[in-house]
């Protein structure tokens, strides 16, 4: 095989690996939401390759170390920042929060307080899916995802600073072989890097 044909299906199988992953993204649902996975699933990357650097055993050193820890966790960077789904409920047309999405989000607010996650900026993305026009999706979204900041500080008295609100519409399904699936319908925390 020539070599531009082993690149492009090198290409093409790395396209569809990054495909995979995304498609593997679980959102947990209200009820699975604890504050220990949510934690793990926010951690910054570079503390937790900082950790693994550490890591020693009698019978091996390593001679090289891995290129995150090398470049100070500045390789972490290049990577998709850590990032959470959690399918909050609404009122139906409403960025109005159900007493469930209260109690997740409840759990949320533990989790950003936590000690790994105290230093850590997030962006609340809200998400639809693509029943009704573009432009009223993505007014609910972004409503929703407003809700659920308000809520984060008024309610736990996280720092505004710290949490951004950005509605996505439908342009990120998440299931967009079943448009009304209720994977498309969810709230994404994002950790900002930095």
């Amino acid at each position: 095989m020539k070599l531009p044909s082993k690149i492009a299906l090198l290409a093409l199988a790395a396209l569809l690996a990054a495909g995979a992953v995304q498609a593997q993204e679980k959102v947990m649902r209200e009820s699975q939401v604890t504050e220990q996975a949510l934690i793990d699933a926010l951690a910054p990357a570079a503390a937790a390759s900082a950790a693994d650097e550490g890591v020693r055993t009698r019978s091996w050193k390593p001679g090289v170390r891995p290129a995150a820890a090398a470049a100070g966790g500045t390789a972490a960077a290049g990577a998709q920042p850590a990032r959470a789904s959690i399918l909050v409920t609404f009122v139906t047309s409403s960025a109005d929060l159900t007493s469930g999405a209260k109690r997740a989000l409840d759990v949320l607010a533990g989790a950003m307080k936590s000690e790994k996650l105290a230093a850590v900026r997030f962006t609340i993305e809200g998400h639809a899916d693509p029943r009704g026009n573009e432009e009223s999706n993505l007014k609910l979204s972004q409503a929703r995802a407003e809700s659920v900041r308000g809520y984060l500080v008024s309610s736990h008295g996280l720092a505004a600073e710290r949490v951004n609100a950005v509605g996505k519409g439908s342009s990120a399904l998440m299931n967009p072989s079943v448009p009304a699936a209720p994977e498309n319908r969810r709230v994404t925390i994002v950790a900002q890097p930095g």
